[in-house]
């Protein structure tokens, strides 16, 4: 038995918020309208989607995750260190600092609801969003 799901990610108090549905297959264009429903508490609304698998056999007792999408980010701005460190304020400079101590190339800043910034990684897809 194999099953798929969406986990949208929100931004929280001082953690991610999530929310998770179960879908028929990875298909980002009904991610992208599902996204459109979601609200977390204080008005927050997904900055990201990731699709995952979980199967089962008949002889286990949990479903396990067997497959994992990458981040699909609902718009934002990306940029790099070097374009970071350009344009960075006093204001940027723990972001300037975690770049550069954890090795990330480029960020990305979404404000669909409030401000995020996170990693993005290589495989990580931005798509178009009103």
């Amino acid at each position: 038995m194999e099953a798929h799901f969406v986990t949208f990610y929100s931004p929280g108090t001082l953690i991610v918020e999530t929310t998770e549905e179960p879908i028929g297959s990875w298909d980002v264009d009904e991610a992208k309208r599902r996204a459109h429903t979601i609200r977390e508490r204080h008005g927050a609304t997904p900055y990201a989607f990731q699709f995952t698998t979980r199967s089962r056999r008949d002889t286990d007792l949990d479903s396990t995750e067997c497959a994992r999408s990458p981040y699909y980010f609902l718009g934002g701005t990306v940029e790099t260190l070097a374009q970071v460190k350009a344009r960075a304020t006093e204001a940027d400079r723990i972001l300037v600092n975690n770049m550069e101590g954890n090795g990330y190339a480029r960020v990305i800043t979404n404000t669909n609801s409030y401000r995020w910034v996170q990693p993005l990684r290589a495989d990580d897809v931005v798509l178009e969003w009103p």
